[in-house]
């Protein structure tokens, strides 16, 4: 009886966070849901009010909420990994493995001098600044030891800047636009499948493959399995049975389970956040937007480059280089006549990389910078 009352009480405390996302969706931003609900959860994290009776929320919702989440999320990301995907990769492989290293390298530097010029460990400092996406970044991180407010904080003020700063200023570059081309059937499309007894079968082969995934991904200790786990299963499975039949194999995979992906993650990391956490950030934050000023300006340069360099058009690798969201940079890429495909490719293949290879590069990072930390302490 007591455990029914909490899993009411959490599922109440999510469905007034998620107001908050609600209201901020109605602007047009894909990934509203996700900030207007960590806003909204913070909040009430914060004044904790009697109506909601959070007693038990004093470590947050249950982890459980989390890892549902991200399965969902890695499920998303998987289905994305379609012939499309492969083909575009196969014509344009080295320019986006150009931009992919790239990408990664100028946030790693954006999280290195985050490091050097705040109170902020390193752990957090390069979660804060890795371009994997809010929805992603902030899971891993608090599952790795970094202060999970301060990464989700940097995370949402990356997103906002690049989401209303490089459309404006590509649609303002783009006087003439080279070589139209809109891919209306590759993965920006973002329709919704009709319900059929095919789509329904397709969901249920990658939700089980999902579910394996992420013993796969514990067994081989990867961070944050539910997410890393699912998301390269379902990739494999995708890509896999798309190519045996020779077309992509669609999903009944509705939007409203991604909003309810992006309700628990942002609920269950904003019951985490308590008003400690923010003591001494002013430094920590102005350096962050310094940084990520410097990263959208770099990106810019690289942008120019690539595009004079491999005859990709300025417009597409700006957008495909900007570290924001995949569905913002997607739409705008369509709006402005871009290569769309492209785009999301690109958007889709670094998320992958950043949460399969980053989180253990940086804990190795860590574990090396503690240890000289110790033999430097027992030298003294």
């Amino acid at each position: 009886m007591k455990r029914n009352k909490k899993f009411f009480q959490d599922v109440w405390f999510m469905a007034v966070s998620s107001t908050g996302g609600l209201i901020l969706s109605l602007t047009g931003l894909s990934i509203g849901w996700m900030i207007g609900t960590l806003i909204m959860a913070v909040f009430l994290s914060f004044r904790r009010p009697p109506s909601l009776k959070m007693p038990h929320h004093q470590k947050g919702l249950p982890r459980y909420w989390l890892y549902a989440g991200q399965c969902i999320l890695g499920i998303e990301l998987g289905q994305k990994m379609n012939l499309s995907v492969i083909s575009i990769f196969q014509e344009n492989w080295a320019s986006i493995l150009v931009m992919l290293f790239l990408s990664v390298v100028f946030s790693l530097l954006s999280g290195f001098v985050l490091w050097k010029f705040s109170q902020t460990d390193m752990l957090t400092s390069f979660f804060g600044t890795a371009p994997g996406g809010l929805s992603a970044i902030p899971g891993i991180a608090e599952e790795v030891g970094a202060n999970t407010a301060v990464v989700s904080i940097i995370q949402t003020m990356r997103v906002f800047l690049v989401v209303f700063t490089v459309p404006i200023i590509v649609s303002s570059l783009a006087v003439h636009t080279a070589n139209p081309t809109i891919a209306h059937n590759g993965p920006a499309s973002g329709g919704i499948p009709n319900f059929g007894v095919n789509q329904l079968f397709w969901t249920i082969v990658l939700v089980v493959a999902a579910w394996g995934g992420y013993y796969i991904g514990k067994h081989l200790k990867f961070p944050a399995p539910w997410l890393v786990g699912s998301m390269l299963s379902v990739s494999v499975i995708q890509a896999l049975g798309s190519s045996y039949v020779g077309h992509n194999l669609i999903a009944w995979w509705p939007h409203t389970v991604i909003i309810l992906s992006q309700v628990f993650i942002a609920s269950s990391i904003g019951s985490r956040f308590r008003k400690n956490m923010f003591i001494g950030l002013k430094k920590t934050l102005l350096v962050a937007l310094l940084s990520t000023l410097g990263l959208i300006i770099a990106m810019f340069v690289c942008a120019f480059f690539v595009s004079k360099i491999t005859g990709i058009t300025f417009i597409t690798a700006a957008l495909a280089f900007a570290p924001g969201g995949i569905a913002e940079m997607a739409t705008t890429a369509v709006v402005l006549h871009a290569d769309s495909t492209l785009v999301v490719v690109v958007q889709v293949l670094r998320v992958i990389m950043v949460c399969m290879i980053l989180p253990p590069f940086f804990k190795l990072l860590n574990r090396r910078r503690l240890r000289k930390n110790v033999h430097s302490q027992a030298s003294a």
